[in-house]
Formats: structure tokens, C-alpha cells, sequence
């Protein structure tokens, strides 16, 4: 018997390809479960110029990382050998007892060697891991290690099986996804989810990827998910720096609808690095997609992770750098400082400042220097509980003029000297 007309809703038999961004937009991003994976401690050490931290260090970097609301960390890579096993033993046991709440990941080749060493460590800690399993897939890899595509194939179904026998979760990831055509990835990806992945890991792993590429890729994982009716599998993001475009890449990616965005402190990697995860994270903040999520240990992160690895953070670099709140040209500091008059502290880290110093732990620095103003010696003398007597700000301000930088502070106290021979 047919079912009574008015039983039926017509929107529900229809399917609106005219709706746009129905596939999850960017906001609000906390109702999509949206996550960050660190690769800090294993892509981000394979920097040429970094060193491997020490297990202590590793360990303050965990904790830093984990109060930020970072998700999951990929530990390293156990298939490398002995100290890799021992540093991503000891990080899950020091995890467990700070009850830091993060997820433990690992990578590893497609190789049975590399998979049962991640089994082994789970199994001695009693932990899950999941197991970032990657593949060479672009045509160009394919070319130089002389594969073809039934080799990846039989590769990946391996990995996953295994995975699936050790009780591990996997990630299935494509390296040089976004120079990998769409039969290829097809293929990949299919296998992959009828063999039980949790994740498919998109990577761009030369830098590739301009913005469009990035929304053209992300939507054709979705679709191709959507289509063998496995939307539950996840989608993750992860971006290099090679062309400067890792940040926005990784905010493109969360507009096409990854729910996993990598990145690393201070974009540390291989080649010019990873997309940073610092600024990722920074600029979310700043458009309201993190909701209330502390940052304030965001600097603290960098730097730590700056001194662990024996990189120095550029002055100009966003946020962490040393000159990223510090001005002493004489117009910029003096809207700062009638700011700070009114009493309004918000207006004071805004007039001259896309980043909310405050946000973060920070706050605006007045200096003096050849470019400054009587307004920036008075500052710089009130806020350390000095008279500005007008000779000496412009005794103070005659020194800046003649110099070409900034004043350290060593310098500016020699001119009060110089001008108060008492003054200490």
C-alpha cells in the first residue's frame, strides 16, 4: 500500500547541492569537534638545524602542550630505534602520571617492523597509540622508487590489518597527497576504510598547496566519504611552509572540513618547516573559533620548545617574538600611551596592534630610540619610577637622535648618568 502523501516531507527527498558550505563551514568551529595534532617532538626535529631534546626537556614541552588544549601528539617515530622507543615509553608514562588528558600518536612506516614496535610500547604501558601509518603516494615518489599503485595497495591494506590485530587505531596517510591524482587517492583512500582506518591524513608534504588546492582536496575526502558512506572517518590536515602559506592552509582546511589540523612550535621541520601551530592557534583566538581555550602558555610553549631545540626565535616572528609588542617610533607610542592614560588597558593593546598582547601573557613595550618622541622618554621614565624632568627628556632624546637603534635599557640609564652624574 503506498504511504499517505501527507505523511511525507519533501525536503527530506531532497538532497540541495545548491546550498553552499553545507559540509561543515568554519563556524562555529567547537560544534565540529574540530582537533590539533603536535608534531613538535617527531616532524618537527627533523629540522636540519635543531637537535633532539633531551627526555626532560620533551617532558616540559609535553606538559606546555597539553595545557594548552592541544588534542593529540605524535611521540615519535619507534621504528627509528632504541632511543625512540625509550623517549616515547617514558613521555606515555610521564603523560599518565600528570594526567595530562592528551592523545598519544605515533608514526610509523607501512612496514611490520615499524607497526609492531608501536604495538610493543602500548602493550608495555597498557595504553592506546594511535598508529600514523604513511605512504608514498604522487606519481613522482611512484616514479623514483620504481612502485605502482598494486604496491601501495597491498601496502596500506597491510598496515591496516595489522593495526587492526594489535587492537592499535590507524591514520592512513598519503605523503605528497596534494601532488597524488584523484584515481590514485580513490583507490588509497577506499582501501583504507574498508580495512578499518579511523583517519585519513592529507600532507602536503613539500609545500605545495595554495589555499584553493587545499579547499579542492579537503572537499574531495569529504565527498569521497560521503559516498561510500563513511563519514565517520576523519579527515586530517597537515601542512608545510615551503611557500608560506602553512597557516593559511591550515585555516583553509578547517573551512573545507578537516577535523584535524597539524602544525608544530614555531613551524619547526624539515626544509623551511611545518605549518606553526603557535599561529594557527594565535589567529583561531582572534577570530572567536577557539571559544575560551587558555593560550597564555602559548609563548611560554615556543620559547620552551626555542631553547630545547636550540633554535632562536626571530624578533619579528608573530606573538612570541622579542619585538612583537615593542615600539619607539614617537607616533605609534604616543596613541599607546594616551590609551593607557584613559585607564583602558584593551584600547592601549589595540590602537597599534592587530594581536592582543594581554591575550597571551604579553604586553606592549615603550622604547626609545631615534625614531621616538618626548612621549616615549616620559613613559619610559614614569614606568620606572623616575622623574621626567624636562631637561633630562630632552638630554635622553638628544642620545636616542644620534644613535641608529633602539636604546637598550643599559644605554638609556648611561644617559641619565651622563646628564646626572649622582644618578645610579
Amino acid at each position: 500500500m503506498a504511504q499517505d502523501s501527507a505523511e511525507i516531507d519533501p525536503d527530506e527527498l531532497i538532497y540541495d547541492w545548491n546550498i553552499r558550505n553545507r559540509r561543515a563551514p568554519l563556524s562555529p568551529l567547537l560544534d565540529r569537534g574540530v582537533s590539533f595534532f603536535d608534531e613538535t617532538l617527531r616532524d618537527g626535529i627533523q629540522s636540519p638545524s635543531v637537535r633532539d631534546p633531551g627526555i626532560e626537556a620533551k617532558m616540559e614541552i609535553l606538559r606546555l602542550t597539553a595545557s594548552l588544549g592541544i588534542d593529540a601528539v605524535d611521540l615519535g617515530l619507534p621504528g627509528a630505534g632504541a632511543r625512540a622507543v625509550a623517549d616515547v615509553t617514558a613521555l606515555i608514562n610521564f603523560a599518565e602520571q600528570e594526567k595530562l588528558g592528551i592523545e598519544y600518536a605515533c608514526a610509523g612506516r607501512t612496514h611490520v617492523s615499524d607497526i609492531n614496535a608501536i604495538a610493543d610500547i602500548a602493550n608495555k604501558t597498557g595504553q592506546s597509540i594511535t598508529v600514523y601509518a604513511f605512504l608514498g603516494s604522487s606519481p613522482i615518489r611512484l616514479y623514483a622508487e620504481n612502485w605502482d599503485v598494486e604496491l601501495l595497495l597491498e601496502r596500506t591494506i597491510m598496515a591496516a590489518d595489522l593495526c587492526q590485530k594489535h587492537g592499535l587505531p590507524m591514520a592512513f596517510v598519503t605523503e605528497d597527497t596534494t601532488r597524488t591524482p584523484p584515481p590514485i587517492l580513490d583507490k588509497l583512500f577506499r582501501a583504507a576504510v574498508d580495512h578499518g582506518v579511523q583517519r585519513l591524513c592529507l600532507c602536503d608534504t613539500v609545500g605545495h598547496a595554495t589555499p584553493d588546492g587545499v579547499m579542492d582536496l579537503v572537499s574531495f575526502t569529504r565527498l569521497l566519504l560521503e559516498s561510500i558512506g563513511s563519514m565517520e572517518v576523519g579527515i586530517d590536515w597537515h601542512g608545510h611552509n615551503d611557500r608560506g602559506l602553512g597557516v593559511i592552509n591550515n585555516i583553509r582546511a578547517i573551512q573545507a572540513g578537516a577535523d584535524r589540523i597539524h602544525g608544530t612550535a614555531l613551524g619547526i621541520g624539515e626544509r623551511v618547516g611545518n605549518a606553526a601551530l603557535d599561529q594557527t592557534l594565535m589567529n583561531l583566538k582572534l577570530m572567536g573559533e577557539v571559544g575560551d581555550r587558555d593560550l597564555t602558555n602559548l609563548v611560554a610553549w615556543c620559547q620552551k620548545v626555542a631553547d630545547a631545540v636550540g633554535v632562536p626565535i626571530p624578533g619579528q616572528y608573530p606573538l612570541v617574538g622579542e619585538d612583537a609588542f615593542r615600539t619607539a617610533t614617537g607616533v605609534h607610542a604616543a596613541a599607546v600611551i594616551k590609551a593607557i592614560k584613559r585607564g583602558d588597558a584593551g584600547l592601549a593593546d589595540r590602537i597599534y596592534s592587530g594581536v592582543p598582547a594581554g591575550w597571551f601573557g604579553k604586553e606592549q613595550s615603550i622604547e626609545i630610540g631615534f625614531m621616538s618622541g618626548e612621549s616615549n622618554v616620559v613613559y619610559w621614565l614614569k614606568s620606572r619610577g623616575l622623574e621626567p624632568e624636562e631637561k633630562l627628556v630632552n638630554h635622553v632624546l638628544s642620545v636616542a637622535k644620534r644613535t641608529d637603534h633602539i636604546l637598550t635599557d643599559a644605554e638609556v640609564h648611561a644617559a641619565i648618568k651622563g646628564f646626572r652624574p649622582a644618578a645610579v
